[in-house]
């Protein structure tokens, strides 16, 4: 399932993303990845997380972020959760925000990971109402 920690910049998001890593580290019987822009989250997390910083593998855009996760799943059939951090970054670049680019991508992942037992959990920087209806049900 595909989850969206959505909140403008400064309203806590990717602490409440850290807070979830650290919780599936303590309680998942698989693999949790976390996937970062940058390496600032190096020291914060547990040993038994996957931190990936996805600047090193020169990822952007839809397309090359979906290729990236589908090729994690397709590497790695025990990951029970992936957290992204910094989606809009990623997809659009660092100030772009493509609300369609980021329905598109939600919409891929979620028919990827059906009938799976892996939740995909992502931080998006806006506000919840300019959002598409299509990703309000994303959003927890």
């Amino acid at each position: 399932m595909v989850k969206l920690i959505v909140g403008s910049k400064g309203s806590g998001k990717t602490k409440r993303l850290v807070e979830m890593v650290r919780k599936s580290a303590d309680t998942s019987k698989g693999n949790v990845i976390c996937i970062e822009k940058g390496d600032a989250r190096r020291y914060d997390l547990n040993y038994k997380i996957r931190l990936i910083n996805i600047e090193e593998y020169k990822i952007s855009g839809v397309p090359a972020y979906y290729g990236f996760i589908a090729g994690l799943m397709a590497g790695n059939y025990d990951i029970t959760e992936i957290y992204g951090d910094a989606t809009f970054r990623i997809l659009c670049g660092k100030d772009g925000k493509d609300f369609e680019a980021l329905a598109r991508f939600v919409e891929r992942l979620s028919a990827l990971v059906k009938g799976m037992d892996l939740d995909i959990i992502l931080t998006v920087s806006c506000d919840a109402s300019d959002l598409p209806d299509s990703l309000r049900e994303y959003c927890i």
